[in-house]
């Protein structure tokens, strides 16, 4: 029946202690059910166990080891390898083997540290599973209960449903579904399968009565018997012939390896061009291609590749911690630039635990909110049962007995429950006969229900303009009697005093059929001559912590506009209620926002106010996104349903909700929060915020000890064999290797510098390399670096007696002086990577501020690198492979005050930019009023109508409610847009 779900009688359960076997599953129901030893009331708890045992968990085969020798091999062609690769072919071709040699271990070491980190991110994101196990909706001895999916075992009953994703491959039993089958056939149209269509031949994925694992349902409601699990579905045949899919690299990667190209084209274009002046300064072949390979070691910053990736990985594991799981390392760098947070209201601003606290009959307003009256109006009761009656969800299920549903839904059956009207789960079930699902579109809900044997009646729940439009009767004083223009009136008066409370508001309406008479077999037919019961109100009160996050998102920059379902009135007072609005809010609603070009769209985005979308469709939220991304921003974007899905994919960060959420949104989204809390969302930014900045502070700290690494060697080529090289290749090679990675990797752990959430959005064009960067590490922490480690390479020279032009070959006088004072130039630039190490781990405030010692990765990084000079300093057997000498306590005195020189410089330098700016931060405007409809002065149009109008309603509906034409009607929804207009340019 088209947009019914006719529900049949529950058949006889059987239990069976065999095990099934592996039947046709087009075979007629019956003999299916009796092949595979299960009913429609699907299996026995120990049954369902047993078969666990017999069959395995419902998961597909991993093929993560297969792909190992390629990823390592990948680490050998990264630019900065081939680089390093190129200076040890020229060192073994001019003889320098141990030096050809030991390039080659930097090159091994490297790319195995590397293919370890994206390996530990990987593993790290993929362990991100746990956090939003996949479940499903099964039967199971007759009672419906919420398993995991990887339970599910041959002859289950699932239950699917709009939004859920079929985690088996499965036989309808009743009803019908439209299923998306793109993941198996790349057909993105919907079909539609129903246990009525039987398909004996053909293709299996064309048998309009058959489900599979990873296809998705659109639309409907069904029950269905699982006959494959696991490698035995057809997704699972084709992950066996298909291989993985790699890794996606985030655009932050893909801009660090076009630095580093850029690096390998310097450091070659550099090595070659001073070749020439070598050899025109009387150096030998020998050793102008020692000074070529030097400076191609001394450019290639090895561990920029991997620190990089490690950092997105942690900030990935930081997220998961607090409660978003993250599905994509690019998304953290993502998250930094947001600008523009489009937010729903239910759960997400609110706990999502509704509960009624109003309802409203003819007879006038009852209180339910903190205690039941002693006595209730019978109308009242009979409100109660008719709304736990249109519902779907379930209050207590499964073994654990937490609630399933919507909340809103949930909160009607808790008002059947304290008035005494509610009904088990399962009669409700058993006694429906058709039921047309909650259309976002028209906002109404249908059942058709048994009652006193073979009446039915209909039940209808939805939003008051929508249900009023439906409605010619009203129930009072136990009986009914025509609809009319002042009842309308009342209920309109009615509802906007109790939106403007910040309730939530549902009408409920019934009618009657026939005794015999069939349920409608269509929508329309069903929803109408409807009997209005009365109203429902219901309150979500708004999470604690959502004002300060508010608070924080706007210091921050970012805008918070509300998207939601609800009435106006009422996300307009929550939306106030925890901050949002502080420069101004409109609200428009989705009759307004339909009314809207593009350009008029685009002017009250750029306004600046904040925008409650209210009675919005899930499509609006699709425009809202294209809107604001096409004027720059950088969009957040919530959602949960399965029309939310094409605004997720089309926000830069779609943000899905991991308890109430269906499938497809938090498939189709970016970032996934595990407790539907917007706080969440800001704590998200701040996360990604910080992993950012922290990116680039790893990058000043590696491209800062290039300088120094590189001047030694255009020094001894300047100086044309007058001074010898203050620095060998293996000494660099040591650096790199040794004492550079550990603290680099320790910066990407770093915490929020003060004032992270005070500075505006970064745009989305900047890149993470900037100007002011390089001048910080080239031109500031570098030459004080260079200064330092030069003069102290010429002091040690000069305190041993050494004069420019003297020999300091092994076997001369000078040669234990000249290793001490490469060894004090190595020493130097360790020295000062310690000293860049602190001053880099904030960019305007002092260190103090954010701790000395509060990073103890680093203080372990900065431990080993001591050590590991210490080691090549004083071990013998070091010395003659680095070319280091052992030092005395006056050089090593020389060396110790250097980290303090290069902190101290850079401590100066931020001290004097705070003096003379000041860090940017976001405006924070004095707060105004939310900009509520006005109503209308001498004009002759009722203000309620014209705050109706105002509030999405059309001429339609107000002429139906007011008794009054259409054309009239017309006029008052032009004048309340006159309203909106003229309110527009006086806001601020």
């Amino acid at each position: 029946m088209a947009g019914t779900e006719q529900l049949p009688p529950q058949q006889a359960s059987t239990d069976s202690a065999e095990q099934p076997g592996s039947p046709d599953p087009r075979e007629p129901l019956s003999v299916l059910l009796r092949d595979m030893r299960t009913s429609p009331q699907g299996l026995a708890a120990r049954e369902a166990a047993r078969r666990l045992t017999v069959y395995g968990p419902n998961t597909l085969a991993r093929r993560g080891g297969r792909r190992w020798p390629r990823e390592l091999a990948q680490q050998f062609t990264q630019p900065l390898a081939l680089l390093l690769a190129l200076a040890a072919v020229l060192a073994a071709a001019t003889g320098a083997l141990a030096l050809a040699l030991a390039i080659l271990a930097v090159i091994v070491l490297n790319a195995l540290l590397a293919f370890a980190q994206e390996q530990q991110a990987e593993r790290a994101v993929e362990a991100l599973a746990a956090f939003l196990p996949d479940r499903a909706a099964a039967v199971r001895g007759g009672v419906r209960q919420e398993v995991e999916a990887t339970a599910l075992v041959p002859g289950d009953v699932l239950v699917v449903e709009e939004g859920s994703r079929i985690c088996a491959d499965a036989r309808l039993l009743s009803g019908g579904v439209e299923v998306d089958l793109s993941a198996l056939t790349g057909e993105s149209v919907p079909v539609f399968r129903s246990a009525d269509f039987v398909d004996s031949s053909g293709p299996l994925l064309q048998a309009r009565e058959l489900l599979f694992t990873g296809t998705t349902c659109t639309g409907g409601q069904a029950r269905a018997v699982v006959t494959a699990t696991g490698m035995h579905t057809e997704l699972g045949r084709i992950a066996a012939l298909s291989q993985r899919t790699q890794r996606e690299e985030s655009p932050l990667e893909h801009q660090v390896k076009r630095v580093a190209r850029l690096i390998a084209v310097i450091a070659v274009g550099v090595g070659v061009a001073f070749v020439p002046l070598g050899l025109a300064s009387g150096l030998s072949l020998t050793a102008t291609v020692a000074f070529a390979i030097g400076l191609l070691v001394a450019n290639v910053p090895e561990g920029l590749l991997p620190t990089v990736t490690l950092a997105l990985a942690s900030g990935v594991r930081a997220l998961a911690r607090r409660g978003a799981v993250v599905k994509r390392l690019s998304a953290v760098e993502t998250l930094g630039s947001t600008r523009v947070v489009c937010t729903d209201k239910t759960g997400t601003l609110t706990e999502n635990r509704m509960r009624v606290t109003t309802v409203w009959t003819p007879g006038g307003e009852c209180d339910l909110g903190d205690a039941v009256p002693a006595a209730v109006p019978e109308q009242v009761h009979l409100l109660a049962a008719a709304a736990a009656a249109c519902t779907t969800a379930t209050p207590a299920a499964g073994p654990d007995g937490h609630p399933t549903g919507d909340p809103t839904e949930l909160a009607l059956i808790d008002l059947a429950a304290r008035l005494g009207e509610q009904r088990p789960p399962e009669e409700r079930d058993r006694q429906r006969r058709a039921m047309f699902r909650f259309d976002p579109r028209i906002k109404l809900m249908t059942t058709a229900d048994a009652e006193n044997g073979d009446a039915v009646v209909l039940h209808t729940k939805g939003a008051p303009e929508e249900l009023l439009v439906h409605a010619d009767a009203v129930l009072d004083r136990g009986g009914e009697r025509p609809l009319t223009s002042a009842d309308r009136a009342e209920v309109f008066r009615t509802v906007g005093s109790l939106a403007q409370r910040g309730l939530r508001v549902l009408a409920v309406a019934r009618r009657r059929l026939a005794p015999g008479q069939s349920p409608p077999g269509g929508r329309e037919d069903a929803e109408q001559h409807l009997c209005l019961l009365g109203l429902v109100a219901m309150a979500d009160p708004a999470r604690p912590e959502v004002a300060h996050a508010i608070e924080l998102a706007h210091r921050a920059g970012i805008t918070v506009h509300v998207v939601t379902g609800d009435n106006g009135l009422t996300a307009a007072a929550i939306a106030a209620r925890v901050g949002i609005g502080h420069r101004g809010m409109r609200i428009v609603t989705g009759t307004e926002l339909e009314a809207m070009s593009e350009p008029e769209l685009d002017i009250l985005l750029a306004r600046g106010e904040e925008v409650i979308f209210a009675r919005s469709s899930p499509e609006a939220k699709l425009r809202i996104a294209d809107a604001l991304r096409a004027a720059g921003n950088t969009v957040a974007m919530t959602g949960d349903g399965v029309n939310d899905a094409p605004a997720l994919r089309r926000a830069d960060i779609g943000i899905a909700m991991g308890r109430s959420g269906t499938d497809v949104a938090r498939e189709a989204a970016t970032m996934v929060l595990t407790d539907d809390n917007f706080a969440t969302i800001i704590a998200a930014v701040e996360a990604g915020r910080r992993t950012y900045d922290n990116i680039r502070k790893f990058i000043v700290y590696i491209f800062t000890h290039a300088v120094p690494e590189v001047v030694p060697f255009l020094v001894f080529a300047l100086a044309g064999g007058m001074i010898p090289l203050p620095l060998t290749v293996m000494q660099i090679l040591a650096i790199d290797l040794g004492t550079d990675t550990l603290p680099a990797l320790a910066l990407g752990r770093e915490r929020a510098e003060p004032g992270l959430m005070d500075r505006p959005p970064r745009p989305r064009s900047e890149g993470v390399i900037q100007p002011v960067m390089l001048a910080r590490a080239w031109g500031f922490l570098g030459l004080i670096s260079t200064a330092l480690v030069m003069g102290g390479y010429f002091l040690t020279l000069s305190r041993g007696g050494w004069h420019p032009g003297d020999p300091t070959g092994a076997g001369t006088a000078l040669h234990l002086t000249y290793q001490q004072a490469t060894t004090v130039t190595w020493l130097g630039i360790v020295a000062c990577q310690i000293g860049t190490a602190f001053a880099v781990r904030t960019e305007h405030a002092s260190l103090r501020s954010l701790g000395v010692f509060s990073n103890h990765y680093l203080l372990g990084g900065i431990a080993f690198s001591l050590t590991f000079a210490a080691a090549l300093i004083y071990l013998p057997p070091l010395h003659s492979v680095f070319g280091t000498a052992a030092l005395t306590p006056l050089q090593l005195a020389t060396v110790l005050p250097f980290p303090f020189v290069v902190w101290g410089a850079d401590e100066l330098r931020r001290a004097l930019l705070r003096r003379h700016t000041s860090p940017p931060t976001a405006p924070r405007p004095a707060p105004t009023a939310p900009a509520l409809p006005e109503p209308a002065a001498d004009t002759g149009h009722h203000p309620l109508a014209v705050l109706l109008a105002r509030h999405g309603w059309s001429a339609r509906q107000l002429s139906r409610a007011l008794g009054v034409s259409e054309h009239a009607a017309a006029g008052i929804v032009a004048h309340a847009r006159r309203i909106g207009a003229e309110h527009g340019r006086r806001a601020p």
